[in-house]
Protein backbone atom coordinates (compact mmCIF):
# COMPACT_ATOMS: atom_id res chain seq x y z
CA UNK A 1 0.00 0.00 0.00
CA UNK A 2 1.35 3.43 -1.01
CA UNK A 3 1.86 5.45 2.14
CA UNK A 4 -0.19 7.95 2.93
CA UNK A 5 1.45 11.04 3.59
CA UNK A 6 2.96 10.71 0.17
CA UNK A 7 -1.17 10.44 -1.75
CA UNK A 8 -2.44 13.69 -2.61
CA UNK A 9 -5.58 15.07 -0.80
CA UNK A 10 -8.84 15.63 -2.94
CA UNK A 11 -11.16 16.65 -0.18
CA UNK A 12 -14.50 16.81 -2.29
CA UNK A 13 -13.65 13.49 -3.47
CA UNK A 14 -13.31 12.15 -0.16
CA UNK A 15 -16.83 13.77 0.67
CA UNK A 16 -18.37 12.53 -1.63
CA UNK A 17 -17.57 9.23 -1.56
CA UNK A 18 -17.99 8.87 1.89
CA UNK A 19 -21.28 10.32 1.61
CA UNK A 20 -22.22 8.17 -1.58
CA UNK A 21 -21.11 5.18 0.28
CA UNK A 22 -23.50 6.41 3.45
CA UNK A 23 -26.53 6.33 1.04
CA UNK A 24 -25.87 2.83 -0.31
CA UNK A 25 -25.83 1.49 2.83
CA UNK A 26 -29.33 3.17 3.90
CA UNK A 27 -32.70 1.44 3.87
CA UNK A 28 -35.68 3.04 1.97
CA UNK A 29 -35.15 6.88 1.94
CA UNK A 30 -37.86 8.88 3.91
CA UNK A 31 -39.36 13.03 3.85
CA UNK A 32 -37.71 14.64 5.99
CA UNK A 33 -40.22 14.60 9.25
CA UNK A 34 -40.13 15.82 12.53
CA UNK A 35 -42.54 14.71 15.53
CA UNK A 36 -43.04 16.10 18.82
CA UNK A 37 -41.82 14.12 22.01
CA UNK A 38 -41.62 13.79 25.72
CA UNK A 39 -38.94 14.88 27.97
CA UNK A 40 -37.01 11.08 28.82
CA UNK A 41 -38.00 10.91 32.14
CA UNK A 42 -35.42 7.76 33.26
CA UNK A 43 -32.25 7.52 30.87
CA UNK A 44 -31.15 4.38 29.65
CA UNK A 45 -27.52 3.86 30.41
CA UNK A 46 -25.70 0.76 29.16
CA UNK A 47 -22.74 1.13 32.14
CA UNK A 48 -22.93 -1.52 34.31
CA UNK A 49 -23.25 0.83 37.05
CA UNK A 50 -24.99 4.08 36.44
CA UNK A 51 -22.86 6.98 35.75
CA UNK A 52 -22.34 9.85 38.30
CA UNK A 53 -22.10 13.62 37.31
CA UNK A 54 -19.38 14.51 34.76
CA UNK A 55 -17.10 17.38 36.96
CA UNK A 56 -16.08 17.45 33.20
CA UNK A 57 -19.41 18.79 32.06
CA UNK A 58 -20.68 20.56 35.08
CA UNK A 59 -17.13 23.00 34.83
CA UNK A 60 -18.70 24.07 31.42
CA UNK A 61 -18.81 28.23 31.48
CA UNK A 62 -21.89 29.24 31.54
CA UNK A 63 -23.59 32.66 31.61
CA UNK A 64 -24.82 34.30 34.50
CA UNK A 65 -29.01 34.54 33.69
CA UNK A 66 -31.32 35.67 35.86
CA UNK A 67 -34.01 32.60 36.46
CA UNK A 68 -32.28 30.70 33.97
CA UNK A 69 -34.29 27.66 34.48
CA UNK A 70 -37.48 29.77 33.65
CA UNK A 71 -36.11 31.00 30.66
CA UNK A 72 -34.65 27.67 29.54
CA UNK A 73 -36.82 26.28 26.97
CA UNK A 74 -36.94 23.05 26.07
CA UNK A 75 -37.79 21.17 23.03
CA UNK A 76 -37.97 17.06 22.84
CA UNK A 77 -37.85 15.81 19.05
CA UNK A 78 -37.85 12.78 16.94
CA UNK A 79 -36.01 13.43 13.44
CA UNK A 80 -36.58 10.54 10.82
CA UNK A 81 -33.55 9.93 8.94
CA UNK A 82 -34.61 6.49 7.01
CA UNK A 83 -36.81 3.98 7.23
CA UNK A 84 -37.18 1.27 10.25
CA UNK A 85 -36.84 1.41 13.88
CA UNK A 86 -33.50 3.08 14.00
CA UNK A 87 -34.21 5.53 11.39
CA UNK A 88 -35.87 7.77 14.07
CA UNK A 89 -33.19 9.87 16.23
CA UNK A 90 -34.25 11.44 19.40
CA UNK A 91 -33.40 14.81 19.70
CA UNK A 92 -33.34 17.22 22.94
CA UNK A 93 -32.78 20.45 22.07
CA UNK A 94 -32.22 23.61 24.62
CA UNK A 95 -32.12 27.27 24.05
CA UNK A 96 -33.22 30.50 26.06
CA UNK A 97 -36.80 32.27 25.11
CA UNK A 98 -36.05 35.07 23.28
CA UNK A 99 -38.12 37.84 21.89
CA UNK A 100 -35.71 39.34 19.58
CA UNK A 101 -35.88 37.41 16.09
CA UNK A 102 -32.37 37.09 15.27
CA UNK A 103 -31.14 33.68 14.71
CA UNK A 104 -28.82 31.93 16.59
CA UNK A 105 -25.41 29.83 16.20
CA UNK A 106 -26.12 25.95 17.26
CA UNK A 107 -24.18 23.41 18.62
CA UNK A 108 -24.54 19.72 18.25
CA UNK A 109 -23.09 17.57 21.30
CA UNK A 110 -22.15 14.20 20.91
CA UNK A 111 -22.13 11.46 23.66
CA UNK A 112 -20.03 8.11 24.43
CA UNK A 113 -20.33 4.77 24.59
CA UNK A 114 -23.35 3.33 26.41
CA UNK A 115 -24.41 7.11 27.41
CA UNK A 116 -27.05 8.70 25.83
CA UNK A 117 -28.52 12.68 25.03
CA UNK A 118 -29.89 13.48 28.76
CA UNK A 119 -26.25 12.46 30.13
CA UNK A 120 -24.99 15.86 28.09
CA UNK A 121 -27.27 18.13 29.59
CA UNK A 122 -25.01 20.14 31.92
CA UNK A 123 -23.41 21.11 28.75
CA UNK A 124 -26.41 21.88 26.75
CA UNK A 125 -27.72 24.25 29.55
CA UNK A 126 -23.79 25.94 29.92
CA UNK A 127 -23.78 26.19 25.72
CA UNK A 128 -27.40 27.61 25.97
CA UNK A 129 -26.78 29.83 28.80
CA UNK A 130 -24.18 31.60 25.92
CA UNK A 131 -26.79 32.27 23.98
CA UNK A 132 -26.34 28.89 21.50
CA UNK A 133 -29.39 26.40 20.35
CA UNK A 134 -27.55 23.34 21.95
CA UNK A 135 -28.46 20.51 20.38
CA UNK A 136 -27.97 16.32 22.29
CA UNK A 137 -28.69 13.28 20.27
CA UNK A 138 -29.16 9.25 20.89
CA UNK A 139 -26.93 7.70 18.45
CA UNK A 140 -27.82 4.22 17.52
CA UNK A 141 -28.52 1.97 19.71
CA UNK A 142 -28.15 4.34 22.44
CA UNK A 143 -30.99 6.32 24.84
CA UNK A 144 -34.03 5.84 23.13
CA UNK A 145 -32.75 3.79 20.46
CA UNK A 146 -32.10 1.41 22.84
CA UNK A 147 -34.11 -1.74 24.52
CA UNK A 148 -31.96 -3.34 27.10
CA UNK A 149 -28.26 -2.44 28.36
CA UNK A 150 -27.07 -4.84 25.49
CA UNK A 151 -28.62 -3.00 22.76
CA UNK A 152 -25.55 -1.73 21.44
CA UNK A 153 -23.18 -4.80 22.04
CA UNK A 154 -25.81 -6.75 20.47
CA UNK A 155 -26.09 -4.53 17.75
CA UNK A 156 -22.13 -4.41 16.96
CA UNK A 157 -22.15 -7.96 17.24
CA UNK A 158 -25.13 -8.44 14.94
CA UNK A 159 -23.14 -6.25 12.32
CA UNK A 160 -20.13 -8.50 11.83
CA UNK A 161 -22.72 -11.67 11.55
CA UNK A 162 -24.63 -10.10 9.04
CA UNK A 163 -22.89 -6.48 7.58
CA UNK A 164 -25.99 -4.83 6.83
CA UNK A 165 -25.81 -2.06 9.44
CA UNK A 166 -22.79 -0.24 10.84
CA UNK A 167 -23.46 0.66 14.35
CA UNK A 168 -19.91 2.08 15.14
CA UNK A 169 -19.86 5.21 13.87
CA UNK A 170 -21.31 5.52 10.37
CA UNK A 171 -24.77 4.94 10.74
CA UNK A 172 -24.86 7.54 13.09
CA UNK A 173 -22.81 9.52 10.25
CA UNK A 174 -25.97 9.53 8.11
CA UNK A 175 -28.22 10.44 11.16
CA UNK A 176 -25.77 14.32 11.77
CA UNK A 177 -25.94 14.59 7.38
CA UNK A 178 -30.03 14.39 7.90
CA UNK A 179 -29.67 16.81 11.02
CA UNK A 180 -28.27 19.22 9.07
CA UNK A 181 -31.10 19.35 6.35
CA UNK A 182 -33.55 20.12 9.72
CA UNK A 183 -31.27 22.71 11.47
CA UNK A 184 -30.42 24.78 8.65
CA UNK A 185 -34.02 24.61 7.54
CA UNK A 186 -34.96 26.35 11.52
CA UNK A 187 -35.91 29.87 11.03
CA UNK A 188 -34.15 30.48 14.82
CA UNK A 189 -31.06 28.67 13.47
CA UNK A 190 -28.11 31.02 11.25
CA UNK A 191 -27.15 27.89 9.31
CA UNK A 192 -23.79 29.40 8.31
CA UNK A 193 -22.94 29.30 12.51
CA UNK A 194 -23.62 25.19 13.16
CA UNK A 195 -20.76 23.44 15.09
CA UNK A 196 -20.51 19.84 16.25
CA UNK A 197 -18.38 18.62 19.03
CA UNK A 198 -18.36 14.94 20.59
CA UNK A 199 -16.74 13.13 23.60
CA UNK A 200 -15.14 9.55 22.58
CA UNK A 201 -17.26 7.35 20.33
CA UNK A 202 -19.34 10.94 20.42
CA UNK A 203 -15.68 12.67 19.20
CA UNK A 204 -15.52 9.88 16.46
CA UNK A 205 -19.31 10.99 15.40
CA UNK A 206 -17.92 14.72 15.11
CA UNK A 207 -15.07 13.91 13.52
CA UNK A 208 -16.94 12.00 10.34
CA UNK A 209 -20.18 13.85 10.41
CA UNK A 210 -17.74 17.13 9.28
CA UNK A 211 -18.26 14.87 5.69
CA UNK A 212 -21.13 17.54 5.80
CA UNK A 213 -19.27 21.02 5.23
CA UNK A 214 -22.50 22.25 6.77
CA UNK A 215 -20.84 21.57 10.02
CA UNK A 216 -18.53 24.70 10.52
CA UNK A 217 -16.59 24.38 13.25
CA UNK A 218 -15.68 20.64 14.56
CA UNK A 219 -14.09 19.96 17.73
CA UNK A 220 -13.82 15.83 18.38
CA UNK A 221 -12.75 15.35 21.88
CA UNK A 222 -10.71 12.15 22.58
CA UNK A 223 -12.26 10.90 19.38
CA UNK A 224 -9.73 11.05 16.76
CA UNK A 225 -6.86 8.13 16.22
CA UNK A 226 -5.28 6.25 13.28
CA UNK A 227 -7.17 3.01 12.95
CA UNK A 228 -4.56 1.57 10.09
CA UNK A 229 -1.73 2.98 12.00
CA UNK A 230 -2.54 0.99 15.21
CA UNK A 231 -2.95 -2.34 13.08
CA UNK A 232 0.33 -1.69 11.57
CA UNK A 233 2.06 -0.71 15.43
CA UNK A 234 -0.33 -2.89 17.83
CA UNK A 235 -1.91 -0.34 19.58
CA UNK A 236 -5.23 -1.50 18.72
CA UNK A 237 -5.83 -3.27 22.19
CA UNK A 238 -7.39 -0.34 24.20
CA UNK A 239 -9.94 0.91 21.44
CA UNK A 240 -10.54 -2.88 20.66
CA UNK A 241 -11.22 -3.39 24.54
CA UNK A 242 -13.80 -0.76 24.55
CA UNK A 243 -15.98 -3.54 22.60
CA UNK A 244 -14.47 -6.61 23.22
CA UNK A 245 -17.43 -8.49 22.75
CA UNK A 246 -17.88 -8.54 18.48
CA UNK A 247 -14.35 -8.74 18.24
CA UNK A 248 -14.53 -11.37 21.03
CA UNK A 249 -17.28 -12.89 18.64
CA UNK A 250 -15.03 -12.83 15.46
CA UNK A 251 -12.19 -14.40 17.11
CA UNK A 252 -14.31 -17.51 17.56
CA UNK A 253 -15.67 -17.21 14.40
CA UNK A 254 -12.53 -16.97 12.60
CA UNK A 255 -11.26 -20.04 14.67
CA UNK A 256 -8.40 -18.20 16.68
CA UNK A 257 -7.44 -18.90 20.03
CA UNK A 258 -6.69 -15.11 21.31
CA UNK A 259 -7.98 -11.36 19.41
CA UNK A 260 -5.05 -10.57 16.69
CA UNK A 261 -4.03 -7.71 14.32
CA UNK A 262 -6.12 -10.07 11.61
CA UNK A 263 -9.02 -10.02 13.61
CA UNK A 264 -9.12 -6.44 14.03
CA UNK A 265 -8.79 -5.88 10.39
CA UNK A 266 -11.24 -7.78 9.70
CA UNK A 267 -14.03 -6.21 12.04
CA UNK A 268 -13.24 -2.64 11.31
CA UNK A 269 -13.49 -4.28 7.10
CA UNK A 270 -16.92 -5.76 8.16
CA UNK A 271 -18.90 -3.18 10.46
CA UNK A 272 -16.78 0.31 9.50
CA UNK A 273 -15.80 -0.11 5.65
CA UNK A 274 -13.09 1.76 4.97
CA UNK A 275 -12.56 3.30 8.72
CA UNK A 276 -8.95 1.70 8.21
CA UNK A 277 -7.97 2.48 4.61
CA UNK A 278 -9.80 5.27 2.30
CA UNK A 279 -11.75 6.86 5.10
CA UNK A 280 -8.89 6.72 8.11
CA UNK A 281 -7.97 10.37 9.84
CA UNK A 282 -4.66 10.84 7.20
CA UNK A 283 -7.76 10.82 4.50
CA UNK A 284 -10.38 12.62 6.28
CA UNK A 285 -9.06 14.80 8.69
CA UNK A 286 -7.16 16.64 5.78
CA UNK A 287 -10.42 17.36 3.80
CA UNK A 288 -12.01 19.40 6.66
CA UNK A 289 -9.66 22.29 5.71
CA UNK A 290 -10.32 24.92 6.21
CA UNK A 291 -12.88 24.69 8.37
CA UNK A 292 -12.16 25.25 12.07
CA UNK A 293 -11.02 22.27 13.60
CA UNK A 294 -9.64 21.19 17.19
CA UNK A 295 -8.51 17.65 17.91
CA UNK A 296 -8.81 17.35 21.49
CA UNK A 297 -7.20 14.41 23.40
CA UNK A 298 -5.21 13.01 26.20
CA UNK A 299 -1.51 12.53 25.73
CA UNK A 300 -1.89 9.25 27.45
CA UNK A 301 -4.65 7.99 25.26
CA UNK A 302 -4.21 4.29 24.90
CA UNK A 303 -6.77 4.45 22.63
CA UNK A 304 -6.03 7.80 20.73
CA UNK A 305 -2.40 7.18 21.02
CA UNK A 306 -1.11 10.23 19.71
CA UNK A 307 1.54 8.79 17.85
CA UNK A 308 -1.02 7.73 15.40
CA UNK A 309 -1.76 11.34 14.59
CA UNK A 310 1.33 12.72 13.42
CA UNK A 311 0.22 12.02 9.79
CA UNK A 312 -3.43 12.96 9.89
CA UNK A 313 -1.50 16.38 12.07
CA UNK A 314 0.68 16.88 9.43
CA UNK A 315 -1.67 16.54 6.41
CA UNK A 316 -4.16 18.80 7.95
CA UNK A 317 -1.58 21.61 8.57
CA UNK A 318 -0.01 21.26 4.97
CA UNK A 319 -3.90 21.46 3.97
CA UNK A 320 -4.79 24.50 6.31
CA UNK A 321 -1.76 26.43 5.22
CA UNK A 322 -2.62 25.85 1.89
CA UNK A 323 -6.20 27.40 2.51
CA UNK A 324 -4.32 30.66 3.84
CA UNK A 325 -5.93 30.02 7.42
CA UNK A 326 -3.54 27.66 9.27
CA UNK A 327 -5.06 29.27 13.01
CA UNK A 328 -8.35 27.60 11.45
CA UNK A 329 -6.17 24.03 12.63
CA UNK A 330 -5.09 23.22 16.40
CA UNK A 331 -4.16 19.92 17.97
CA UNK A 332 -4.27 19.92 22.04
CA UNK A 333 -2.75 16.74 24.17
CA UNK A 334 -3.28 17.30 27.76
CA UNK A 335 -0.61 16.07 29.55
CA UNK A 336 -1.01 13.11 31.98
CA UNK A 337 -4.68 12.14 30.82
CA UNK A 338 -5.81 8.79 29.07
CA UNK A 339 -8.99 8.32 27.99
CA UNK A 340 -11.24 11.13 29.77
CA UNK A 341 -12.56 14.06 29.35
CA UNK A 342 -11.13 16.64 31.76
CA UNK A 343 -12.74 20.64 32.50
CA UNK A 344 -9.63 21.72 30.32
CA UNK A 345 -10.66 20.04 27.56
CA UNK A 346 -14.40 21.75 27.78
CA UNK A 347 -13.04 25.06 28.37
CA UNK A 348 -10.81 24.75 25.54
CA UNK A 349 -13.74 23.18 22.97
CA UNK A 350 -15.69 26.00 24.61
CA UNK A 351 -13.45 28.82 23.54
CA UNK A 352 -12.82 27.61 20.05
CA UNK A 353 -16.52 27.51 19.68
CA UNK A 354 -16.86 30.66 20.80
CA UNK A 355 -14.21 32.23 18.59
CA UNK A 356 -15.39 31.23 15.40
CA UNK A 357 -19.73 30.70 16.07
CA UNK A 358 -20.21 33.73 18.24
CA UNK A 359 -20.63 37.50 16.73
CA UNK A 360 -17.87 38.95 18.60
Amino acid sequence: MEKAESIPIDAEKIRCEFFNFLRSKRSAEVPLTVEHAQPVLNPLYQDDKPPTNSEAMESCPKANVENFKKLLKEENLYLYTEAGEQGRLPLLILSMKESDNENRPAVVFLHSTRKCKEWLRPLLEAYASRGYIAIGIDSRYHGERASSKTTYRDALVSSWKNGDTMPFIFDTAWDLIKLADYLTQREDIDPTRIGITGESLGGMHAWYAAADTRYKVIVPIIGVQGFRWAIENDKWQARVGSIKAVFEEARTDLGKSTIDKEVVEKVWDRIAPGLASQFDSPYTIPAIAPRPLLIINGAEDPRCPLAGLEIPKARARKAYAEANCSDNFKVVAEPGIGHQMTPFMVKEASDWLDKFLLKQ
